[in-house]
């Protein structure tokens, strides 16, 4: 027996015996559904070829300070992004996952930063997703001046993708008139309006009180922002750690690691349950 194989059905057996899921997902999870991964400069440049040849790397774009200086441009790429979120169906690894939990007695809950929205629209519930860096389907004002955020759906962006701008009007604040940006965390970011995530956070911390056997599923999570990975390995529970990439564990963390795509492993373990 392989140890690909060993452990897959290590996995197969701590989730039939868990009575709560935890999933832990970043970027890779998105891969398998057409999702761009912009591990690298590269892997964004080539997503954005517009922004390679002026030169503008993600973590210049994704700042509030563009938002104010070029909020065309800026729109330009979260615009896009947005209506490619929205056209983007979840791949079958998202099903396989809200399986593993239908016969858990606290079933599953969801620590993502993620900002795509991926998970609702597979069918997990509101009340079931934490979205630690927020999310580009909700707006806040680029100055803050209410405090509020509220749903993107009325938003609907026009890009030229060759020069990555904004086409239509930017979304504005619905109380002072200024442009809205997304309420995600953005780098430098002092403004991301958080209490959406920490009433969400509130929530999971919750529902982990709850759980006595549980099985954490991490999914696609890198180390340059490691976020999901320092959430998921300071739990309790065994963790299951799949990544093409980045899949080892830390020294002593109970669990095993799979290097390999989020949906190719979730099927071996779904066949091995």
């Amino acid at each position: 027996m392989s140890l690909v194989t060993e452990n897959i059905q290590i996995a197969a057996d701590v989730i039939n015996g868990a009575d709560g899921l935890l999933i832990t997902a970043g970027a890779g999870m998105g891969v398998d559904s057409g999702l761009p991964d912009f591990r690298g400069a590269e892997g964004f440049w080539k997503a954005y070829p517009a922004l390679r040849q002026a030169g503008i790397n993600f973590q210049t774009i994704a700042s509030p300070g563009t938002f104010r200086s070029d909020p065309a441009l800026a729109w330009g790429f979260y615009g896009h992004r947005l209506k490619l979120y929205r056209e983007t169906i979840p791949h079958q690894g998202f099903d396989i996952l809200r399986d593993f939990a239908l016969f858990m007695d606290h079933g599953a809950f969801v620590f993502t930063s993620n900002v795509d929205g991926q998970f609702q629209k597979a069918g997990f519930g509101n009340g079931q997703v934490a979205e630690c860096h927020g999310s580009l389907h909700r707006l806040q004002c680029l100055e803050g001046c209410m405090g509020d955020i509220w749903p993107a759906r009325d938003f609907q962006p026009e890009v030229d993708t060759v020069h990555c701008r904004l086409l239509n009007d930017p979304p504005r604040c619905q109380w002072c008139g200024s442009i809205a940006r997304p309420n995600i965390l953005m780098f430098g970011d002092a403004g991301w309006l958080d209490y959406r995530f920490r009433e969400q956070e509130a929530n999971l911390l919750q529902w982990l009180a709850k759980v006595k056997r549980l099985a954490i599923i991490e999914i696609g999570a890198g180390t340059s922002i490691p976020s999901v990975r320092h959430f998921g390995e300071f739990q309790e529970g065994f963790l299951i750690r799949i990544n093409p990439r980045e899949a080892e564990l830390s020294k002593g963390r109970r669990g095993i690691s799979l290097e390999l795509p989020a949906l190719q492993a979730l099927e071996l373990i779904a066949e091995a349950i």
